[in-house]
């Protein structure tokens, strides 16, 4: 857990002075940083260790998984959600189109069953959390040049999430239920 811990804070570090020294223009991103060193580290351990580890980090992670949601989550403006009303539609029948479409057709590709090309698609919908932390990095790059595209951004995606996890949600439990992987109780 030390080994994990201190691993964390110097691959942190080391992004802290790469954006000093390095990279003055954009901005390295903390998460891939943490994702990037994550992979290393995991596939590194026994997979026992791995597991036990796992169970340790388990809390911590949950915690900052909440801190960074509601971080990036409590400067959007509520007013921006019903400003952004065509976007959204748009934006969300992109992702719903481009899920379904790319699931069935690579399940098709792939050779998966019938239920799987079906099905897949419907349980991928669901993803407020990815989408509110790349909302958050595009409107942190957008903000100093295209403040007005920057707010659009952040209205759009705050729409389509507080939208998308209700109509996601019922989706994707459907699509489980149509797959017969789980009664339809």
């Amino acid at each position: 857990m030390a080994t994990l811990l201190i691993g964390i804070t110097i691959t942190t570090a080391i992004g802290l002075i790469l954006n000093k020294m390095v990279f003055t223009n954009i901005a390295l991103n903390y998460m891939l940083m943490g994702v990037a060193f994550s992979a290393v580290f995991s596939n590194m351990l026994p997979e026992e260790k791995l597991n036990e580890l796992i169970n340790w980090f388990h809390p911590i992670l949950a915690i900052s998984l909440l801190a960074a949601i509601v971080d990036l989550g409590a400067p959007l403006d509520y007013h921006l959600i019903l400003g952004t009303g065509l976007y959204t539609f748009v934006y969300i029948v992109s992702c719903i189109c481009g899920k379904y479409g790319g699931a069935r057709l690579g399940a098709k590709i792939t050779g998966m069953p019938v239920t799987v090309q079906k099905y897949l698609g419907l349980t991928l919908l669901p993803h407020s959390g990815v989408s509110l932390v790349f909302t958050g990095i595009i409107s942190s790059v957008l903000a100093s040049t295209e403040p007005e595209l920057a707010t659009i951004v952040t209205g759009t995606i705050a729409a389509a999430a507080v939208i998308n996890e209700i109509i996601a949600v019922i989706a994707a439990k459907k699509g489980f239920e149509l797959a017969d992987e789980i009664n339809g109780k």
